[in-house]
């Protein structure tokens, strides 16, 4: 298992290159707790189905380049819920609707909030 620090920094890549490529309402929550082998969900939201996909691929790309390995992904060729699996990361991008119909939030409740460090979004040129 790695240490709280790295899936601490895990998560800052991640939801800076989500905030990035447009991804909303992020919420990090320690699952350590109940889920020994996991330290940290992610959970983003996608505005389409092509949002959800290159959200998802911008942070897989980014936690590679990092060093970090990936050990699974799911829901990619539908891109309505994929699931990046880090290891002690395990990050969520959801559709709108998908968010709403699962609530992972309620369903996890009682883990604590992590908060999120990144920057705003790159700016655009246009």
């Amino acid at each position: 298992m790695q240490s709280p620090e790295t899936a601490e920094e895990m998560l800052r890549l991640a939801a800076q290159a989500a905030i990035d490529k447009g991804g909303e309402d992020l919420v990090a929550l320690n699952v350590s707790e109940p889920l020994p082998l996991v330290d940290i969900f992610l959970l983003v939201t996608g505005n389409s189905e092509r949002n959800v996909a290159a959200i998802a691929d911008e942070i897989e790309d980014r936690l590679i380049e990092s060093g970090h390995k990936r050990v699974r992904r799911e829901g990619r060729a539908e891109a309505r819920w994929v699931l990046l699996d880090f290891g002690d990361l395990i990050v969520h991008v959801f559709h709108q609707e998908e968010r709403v119909y699962y609530g992972l939030e309620r369903l996890w409740k009682d883990c604590p909030i992590v908060p999120i460090d990144v920057a705003e979004p790159a700016a655009d040129a246009s």
